[in-house]
């Protein structure tokens, strides 16, 4: 489902995240992809299109999370809820690792957000590591 988004509340929310992707915290600039605003708490969830639900994300990691903001944590068998960009502190959920390619959770919402969003997956922390070496990263 396609919903309008103002332009306004567009240019606010990439400020707000610094044209980061809220969840892997990837650059846009670095990425040969736009990113997108994206609701929280989807829309079939009953999520709202305001600026406390939405964040900018880059597409692969939208698309890892498509329509949920849930995951079963295989450990605990508890169903656990994703990172919430306008709510959560990241630093409260993810650090980097002593070279700052892969993300390591933190919490129970940490892993379960970068498990389900594959925010560690080869080609980022391929890409990581070479922004890390032209000082882009992070």
């Amino acid at each position: 489902m396609s919903t309008y988004i103002s332009v306004t509340l567009q240019r606010r929310i990439r400020q707000q995240f610094c044209n980061r992707c809220a969840y892997c915290q990837s650059y846009e600039a670095l990425m040969a992809v736009t990113f997108e605003i994206e609701h929280i708490i989807p829309q079939s969830a009953g999520g709202e299109t305001v600026l406390e639900n939405l964040c900018l994300a880059c597409p692969p990691c939208n698309r890892s999370k498509a329509n949920r903001h849930t995951a079963l944590d295989p450990e605990t068998g508890e169903t656990v809820r994703f990172f919430h960009p306008q709510h959560d502190r990241w630093i409260d959920h993810f650090e980097w690792n002593q070279i700052f390619t892969e993300l390591i959770p933190r919490t129970s919402i940490g892993k379960i957000t970068i498990a389900a969003l594959q925010m560690n997956r080869p080609q980022l922390v391929k890409a990581r590591e070479l922004w890390v070496k032209v000082d882009r990263h992070p």
